[in-house]
């Protein structure tokens, strides 16, 4: 049988809404999940696309593309493999008392470096100015927090999220030691478990994601999740130190 041409990319004006996620391209579609171009990355365009469970990626001198995946990569914060190396990294870390995470201390500087950290097999960066721009202003709107790995005063990894009400959306993550980045996302973890968020949303699979718990998932259930998750209150965006009592076990009080 022939091959189903490929549907037209509709191409969005600023103002316009996106399409329903089920007009995304399928699997046998030059680019399978790619939603629509065009459209704008003001704030009220950015939390209308993430809560239908749509989000842009695209590279420089591209236009900005929208993409909702099926099947869609999420980490079940219940899953989250702690693996023994990671463990004990996590309790030295713990320990040390020039060690500490931080929420939304320095967001600029945590998506800067993940735009420019040089990445393995990678070149360029999705995260181009313009974007970087518009997850600022939505980080100054309460929609995107980082979470941020520091030691001995000095911010050596993180990653930056967006979030409305509990349905948490992964965006990237960068390390200059060792670790620093897996440790932001183990406090992520922990943050999570302790307001009963379920799920950390990857967007597309990865090995490194898939190793630490994450598995993929229709993106009709995906959808499902978020549109219960989105209407919880937001939690406190903040880590407190008891929340790796989720992760590990307590530390034992000093004598």
């Amino acid at each position: 049988m022939p091959t189903a041409p490929t549907p037209p990319l509709p191409w969005l004006k600023p103002t316009d809404p996106l399409p329903p996620p089920a007009c995304a391209w399928g699997p046998d579609d030059p680019a399978p999940g790619l939603l629509a171009a065009g459209g704008a990355l003001d704030v009220p365009n950015l939390c209308s696309a993430y809560a239908q469970g749509s989000f842009p990626w695209y590279g420089p001198d591209q236009p900005i593309l929208w993409w909702s995946p099926d099947p869609r990569m999420v980490l079940p914060v219940s899953g989250f493999r702690l693996h023994r190396s990671l463990r004990k990294t996590l309790q030295a870390f713990r320990s040390r008392a020039d060690c500490e995470i931080r929420v939304d201390c320095d967001f600029r500087a945590v998506i800067t470096a993940c735009a420019t950290r040089q990445r393995t097999a990678q070149s360029g960066t999705w995260i181009v100015p313009e974007m970087l721009e518009a997850y600022h202003r939505l980080h100054a709107a309460g929609h995107a927090h980082s979470v941020e790995t520091w030691v001995a005063g000095r911010l050596v990894g993180g990653l930056y999220c967006v979030a409305l009400g509990h349905a948490v959306f992964g965006e990237s993550m960068f390390s200059c030691a060792t670790d620093a980045s897996k440790i932001a996302l183990a406090a992520l973890v922990g943050l999570c478990r302790h307001h009963g968020i379920g799920i950390i949303d990857c967007q597309q699979r990865t090995q490194h994601l898939a190793s630490l718990g994450a598995r993929e998932i229709s993106r009709a259930s995906f959808l499902m999740h978020v549109e219960e998750a989105r209407t919880r209150p937001a939690p406190s965006w903040a880590f407190d130190p008891v929340y790796w009592d989720t992760l590990l076990p307590p530390t034992a009080p000093t004598a």
